[in-house]
């Protein structure tokens, strides 16, 4: 919310991206920057991997936005790298709106199948 408070809406994801990685430093957050994880399909990890934009305390996938418009279009996004990774909680921010815009998914077990 910081970041967003700061320096509102307008920017790039990358800028949003570099200046929630100051904000996460300062505040004594472990984070990954653009961290490579490997996916997996039916417990055999692939070749392909992606970069989660943030990756906090080691298990939580951060994905960044900066569009105007509904999250909804970008859930699906998110769960599949949560469950094509094998992590189980993620959080979509969006920055592009006059208030920030986030969502906290938690994947279980169940939902890796689908």
């Amino acid at each position: 919310m910081e970041v967003h408070t700061v320096l509102g809406r307008g920017f790039l994801e990358s800028v949003y991206h570099e200046a929630l990685c100051i904000e996460l430093e300062k505040r004594n957050i472990p984070y990954e920057r653009n961290k490579v994880l490997y996916v997996y399909y039916k417990d055999i990890q692939l070749k392909k991997t992606f970069e989660a934009d943030v990756v906090a305390y080691g298990h939580i996938i951060v994905e960044l936005k900066a569009f105007e418009g509904s999250l909804d279009a970008h859930h699906g996004q998110l769960i599949n790298y949560l469950s094509a990774t094998k992590h189980v909680m993620g959080l979509l921010v969006n920055f592009g709106m006059p208030s920030l815009q986030y969502k906290r998914f938690i994947v279980s077990k169940n939902m890796r199948h689908l």
